[in-house]
């Protein structure tokens, strides 16, 4: 390598309530000498960092303006209502958006979740965050629809979360820069979709090494050496019987 030449690296964004561990994990194994950085974003403003330069690649929440961007859906998350424990929800396993019409149901400014009618009663503003929405439930203000995901990051003891039924669901997709599919977002993707190392879209970075194989007799036997061929021809031939010489008269 000369000096002008880079280290690779890849960075890659994330957003809150996105684990991701086990790619990270399979990455380091796989592509040991190039550096993985990892990089918190919030939701609202990850596609803004991938056309920036910020990141080489994205784990977002769909839907996000996809201007100039690539995005493949990874999964889908499950929809809950965070709420006390105490709460007449906790009771049941299940909620449907109208079971929440006589509670004020927060909507946070960082919000990722696509309803055509909000369930529950608006509160008299909006929290900046879903950090400060699970608070101001903690206080018993209100309640907060969100991925399962997010519920389980803002985790506290006393509060609980139920799926709610017929809400719309988060979609988790990897996205990057349309002109910008290079060789290590092509490894990412591997990775995510489950690629094996070998995969025939996948690209190793180790080349095969060729199996261990015999030397090459140039496909036929080995000829004995000449030194063994002259004394065999002394002996009268590796498989006749030795006859004394004949006497001339």
């Amino acid at each position: 390598m000369t000096s002008s030449e880079e280290t690779p690296s890849f960075r890659l964004a994330y957003v809150p309530g996105v684990t991701p561990t086990k790619w990270v994990r399979t990455w380091n194994e796989r592509l040991p000498d190039v550096p993985l950085t990892l990089i918190g974003v919030s939701a609202a403003e990850a596609s803004d960092v991938l056309r920036g330069g910020g990141a080489d690649a994205g784990l977002v929440r769909l839907p996000i303006d996809r201007t100039g961007l690539s995005a493949i859906p990874l999964y889908t998350e499950t929809t809950v209502v965070v709420i006390p424990k105490d709460h007449v929800v906790a009771a049941v396993e299940e909620v449907c958006a109208e079971d929440l019409a006589d509670d004020i149901v927060l909507h946070p400014l960082d919000d990722t979740l696509e309803w055509e009618h909000r369930p529950g009663r608006p509160a008299i503003e909006r929290p900046a965050t879903t950090a400060d929405a699970i608070e101001l439930v903690a206080a018993g203000v209100g309640l907060l629809v969100v991925p399962q995901s997010l519920a389980r990051l803002h985790h506290r003891k006393d509060l609980t979360y139920r799926p709610v039924s017929d809400a719309p669901e988060s979609r988790v997709a990897l996205s990057w820069l349309e002109d910008e599919t290079t060789d290590l977002v092509e490894d990412f993707i591997g990775i995510v979709r489950g690629r094996t190392v070998n995969s025939s879209r996948g690209r190793p970075k180790v080349p095969a090494q060729p199996k261990g194989k015999r030397p090459d007799t140039g496909g036929a036997r080995r000829k004995p050496a000449a030194g063994k061929a002259a004394g065999k021809s002394a002996r009268g031939g590796s498989g006749g019987r030795r006859g004394k010489p004949r006497r001339r008269s």
